[in-house]
């Protein structure tokens, strides 16, 4: 099995000179359970990150490097410093040390001569691997799950997105408490007890099962009552529009730009984490609840996609998905591709969608990539360049949800067209001698329940022309 090892050190930091401190001081990414700070990378200073990357057998070397371009940022994100970087190919992962024993060494030698703290891997790591890379590196080391989870652990302001994040990060904790073996080997007995009773580490799995436990419930408890909202929510005219996209590419943005909704707004990743919903009203006269969601990133971790379902069924109920794409990302396809592949777990893959490519104020291609896209729109939610366009988009899938049917209602029947009025659309409506000749788009349930008004139905014809207003 032949591999290959290329590192350079980050430019940015070449020039930069930092104190030699001892390995008691580099305690690096997790410590015992983190940083003060509440997440997976210690901030009482600025740690020096090496990054590792692997080029197997059905990927190439540029799409490994992108990854670690977006590692990267990841990392900066993270509040740490990217100091070297490595790429090696293989053509398969060691199941011990994932690199391999003599590429870990190799990997340390470098760790030693950057005086580095933390070894990122862009691949996930079991916890065997990094177990045994920690005591050959003699440093900590993490993988991209660790570094996604301690930024969610940063941005997460609502108790419901706390409690998400936690309880991803002790999912992801808990099988790799091995590792603080050495540390609490010592045993616990207590009086009136036979033997020496059980291991700290013991007592360490058992506290986090418990507190998974009540998280699960507690987020049980919200998702069932989101369920029921939605449920709700269906009853009436009022539909769901979802923001939805790869992180950075400026949802927040436009959901300001739409509902002057006044969310964070911050040229990063996953600035935005807790979701926000705001009403919409549209040219047509729909009124719309639109939210805007977490940014999904490439590798995003099972644990995030578990742990944050009480938030992601919002993206699953949703009537329509306006796909926000970076029109100056380098590789729009990938991303596009990354936030399809996102959906699909989910359970959202059917959801109707519509491509946006914001940032049209910056980069021109943003227009030739909607272009390619059939009824893809090309905006800039900072400009304001084709929000109408948008709009009118948004209402006519929106409509195409509901079904247009001709009505006759008589004069006497005041509280039928009321009705008609609050449940639908009216797109046309004539004054006739008995009464009210309507055209109007109703949803399923509304079409039933005023069948007995109900002249032309689409499945009695072709097409249901509209008269003149």
């Amino acid at each position: 099995m032949g591999d290959d090892i290329q590192s350079h050190t980050t430019q940015s930091h070449t020039t930069q000179s930092h104190t030699t401190q001892s390995q008691t001081q580099h305690r690096g990414g997790f410590g015992e359970f983190g940083g003060s700070s509440g997440g997976l990378i210690e901030r009482t200073f600025r740690e020096r990150i090496v990054l590792v990357g692997m080029v197997q057998a059905q990927a190439t070397s540029r799409e490994v490097e992108a990854s670690l371009d977006e590692l990267e940022l990841l990392v900066e994100t993270a509040g740490a410093d990217p100091v070297a970087r490595l790429l090696q190919r293989r053509s398969a992962p060691d199941p011990a040390t994932f690199v391999g024993s003599g590429k870990a060494n190799a990997i340390k030698a470098i760790v030693a001569a950057q005086d580095c703290d933390t070894v990122v891997f862009d691949d996930e790591l079991t916890p065997a691997q990094q177990f045994n890379l920690e005591k050959i590196l003699g440093c900590t080391a993490l993988d991209r799950t660790a570094v996604i989870l301690d930024i969610f652990a940063q941005n997460a302001s609502t108790v419901e997105g706390k409690a998400q994040v936690e309880l991803a990060q002790l999912r992801y904790r808990l099988p790799r408490l091995r590792s603080l073996a050495g540390r609490y080997s010592q045993q616990a007995g207590g009086i009136g007890t036979r033997g020496p009773g059980e291991t700290q580490l013991e007592v360490n799995r058992r506290r986090l099962l418990r507190r998974i436990h009540k998280l699960e419930t507690d987020l049980r408890k919200v998702r069932d009552h989101r369920r029921t909202q939605t449920k709700a929510r269906r009853r009436t005219r009022n539909r769901a529009v979802v923001l939805v996209g790869y992180t950075n590419a400026g949802k927040s943005s436009l959901l300001n730009r739409l509902t002057e909704a006044e969310v964070l707004v911050e040229d990063r990743l996953f600035a935005t984490l807790d979701a926000t919903t705001r009403r919409l009203a549209l040219p047509g006269g729909e009124t719309v609840f639109v939210t805007d969601t977490v940014g999904f990133v490439k590798k995003l971790p099972h644990q995030l996609v578990t742990a944050f379902q009480t938030t992601l069924d919002v993206v699953r109920d949703a009537d329509l998905l306006v796909h926000v794409v970076d029109g100056t990302n380098a590789n729009p396809l990938a991303s596009i591709a990354a936030v399809r592949t996102v959906l699909t777990e989910i359970g959202a893959a059917l959801v109707p969608e519509l491509l946006v490519f914001n940032k049209a104020d910056k980069a021109t291609r943003a227009t030739r990539l909607a272009n390619l896209h059939d009824g893809a729109i090309a905006v800039s939610a900072h400009s304001g360049h084709n929000i109408d366009v948008l709009l009118e988009a948004i209402g006519q899938r929106i409509r195409r949800t509901t079904e247009l049917v001709e009505l006759f209602v008589p004069w006497a029947r005041g509280d039928v067209v009321a009705a008609v009025h609050r449940e639908g659309l009216v797109s046309a409506h004539q004054s006739e001698e008995l009464g009210m000749r309507m055209h109007a788009h109703l949803e399923p349930a509304s079409v039933g329940a005023l069948d007995e008004f109900v002249v032309t139905h689409p499945r009695d014809r072709q097409a249901l022309v509209e008269p003149s207003t």
